[in-house]
């Protein structure tokens, strides 16, 4: 066994898009294991967005990550050695290890994959935390009914994705919004959206509002809101009274920094949102994922089989090595990647 192992540490916060410099990838001794827990050598490791809101300083739902500290992160790899009884050398595990090549963590936190039933890159993506998101969020707050129209922004990441393949197996229209031809055709033809808009093709929310409209003639029950910015300038007048908005996320504010202030919010006066949110009796539901993982066996239960049975389709985007993952999340960040984003490690 390597008795060392590389991490990439949190060098400085960043003003904006996090750069190279706010980086630092470091070698240090493989740490020892205490009682109950267990030693991993990492294969995958998960990028995701809210990871950007833990760079900063600002009072959040997670802590921030400290200066010099290991950026925090989901990932999946084979155990090395184990002081729990629930896993063994050569088992392979799920755990918060962090953008690192080795991680150690509580046996009881940890999740135990089987390979043979499904890669272990699922349970990062469609069988895992952005997975259970989607469905959590369209199924318990969006309270989709058959027949009804749902817009999701991120139409093919592993959250949107899961969204609107749930919701059209529930029998409504879905409409997604995607950054690029790519990514619309990927989320009609793989995913079986009814309609997915290039926001790209739109300079102002009210064009792209004009062309999500003429695909919603019934106008929009749920808007599964993962992006904020111009997509919800643009959805958010053609919410139906009553509608639903299971709010996830807003990627298109996190590179301003904090809460999301400055600039970016400019086009979203407190007076306008509140007026469209009472008038359309709408119900906006900000939900934290990690608060509801007692329904987790619920999502497995529910999704697992139509994995298994291919009624569920998933992408994933891999990066190759540790060195690469501050290129790979600012490209996150931007849009750059089709599915679920992952750094390969061996």
């Amino acid at each position: 066994m390597t008795e060392q192992m590389q991490r990439m540490v949190l060098a400085s916060r960043p003003t904006g898009e996090p750069q190279d410099e706010n980086f630092r990838l470091e070698t240090a001794d493989l740490p020892t294991i205490e009682d109950g827990e267990v030693l991993v050598r990492v294969h995958y490791m998960s990028l995701d967005p809210y990871m950007r809101g833990r760079m900063d300083e600002a009072k959040s739902y997670s802590a921030a990550v400290q200066i010099g500290e290991t950026m925090g992160g989901g990932a999946v790899g084979e155990v090395m050695a184990s002081n729990h009884k629930d896993f063994a050398p050569g088992d392979f595990a799920l755990g918060m290890f962090g953008w690192a090549t080795h991680g150690v963590a509580k046996g009881h936190e940890m999740q135990k994959l089987n390979p043979g039933l499904a890669p272990i890159t699922t349970a990062l993506g469609v069988m895992g935390m952005p997975g259970f998101t989607g469905w959590f969020g369209l199924t318990e707050l969006g309270k989709p009914k058959e027949g009804e129209t749902l817009v999701v922004g991120a139409a093919t990441g592993p959250v949107g994705s899961m969204v609107g393949q749930i919701a059209k197996s529930m029998g409504l229209r879905v409409v997604g919004i995607a950054g690029g031809a790519e990514k619309c055709a990927k989320a009609t033809e793989t995913y079986g959206f009814d309609a997915c808009i290039d926001h790209k093709a739109f300079e102002t929310a009210s064009g792209l509002r004009k062309a999500v409209a003429a695909e919603c003639p019934q106008g929009i029950d749920i808007y599964f809101e993962n992006v904020g910015g111009k997509l919800l300038d643009a959805v958010l007048p053609l919410m139906n009274v009553g509608g639903r908005i299971p709010l996830c996320g807003m990627i298109a504010w996190y590179n301003a920094g904090g809460l999301g202030a400055d600039a970016a919010m400019e086009s979203l006066t407190g007076p306008r949102l509140w007026r469209t949110i009472l008038v359309n009796q709408l119900s906006v539901n900000g939900f934290i994922i990690s608060n509801h993982y007692d329904r987790y066996g619920d999502f497995l239960r529910d999704v697992g089989p139509k994995l298994a049975a291919g009624e569920i389709a998933y992408g994933e985007d891999i990066a190759e090595g540790l060195e690469n993952a501050p290129a790979a999340f600012r490209s996150l960040l931007k849009g750059g990647n089709t599915g679920k984003q992952l750094v390969k490690l061996i």
